[in-house]
């Protein structure tokens, strides 16, 4: 459960990462509230995960969602770098988050 919880704040922390480009620097206002209640959503979730996952574990899987969906949506979204190297190392941080997940000894 709180596992799955942890997950959906990562989606969050993704959301508003990508609503950051949109928001223009807090310019326009539809993407810039999208952008903030993400970020409560994402921060909340994350908490309410911590009370079951050791915070180091939680929060280095929730940055890695965040980075490599983020990073995956900038390619897509924004035509950013497809270099295989950097593929590769968006793929080495899925392991950490996979690896932190089996050896975590938590629900």
């Amino acid at each position: 459960m709180y596992w799955i919880v942890l997950i959906i704040a990562g989606l969050f922390e993704v959301a508003w990462a990508i609503g950051l480009k949109y928001t223009e620097g807090f310019t326009k206002l539809f993407p810039s509230i999208f952008t903030i209640i993400s970020m409560i959503i994402s921060m909340g979730l994350l908490a309410y995960a911590v009370k079951h996952i050791p915070v180091g574990t939680a929060y280095a899987v929730w940055t890695g969602i965040g980075a490599v969906g983020t990073a995956i949506l900038g390619i897509i979204l924004f035509n950013e770098s497809k270099d295989i190297i950097r593929i590769f190392f968006i793929f080495i941080i899925v392991v950490g988050i996979v690896g932190l997940k089996i050896f975590s000894g938590s629900e």
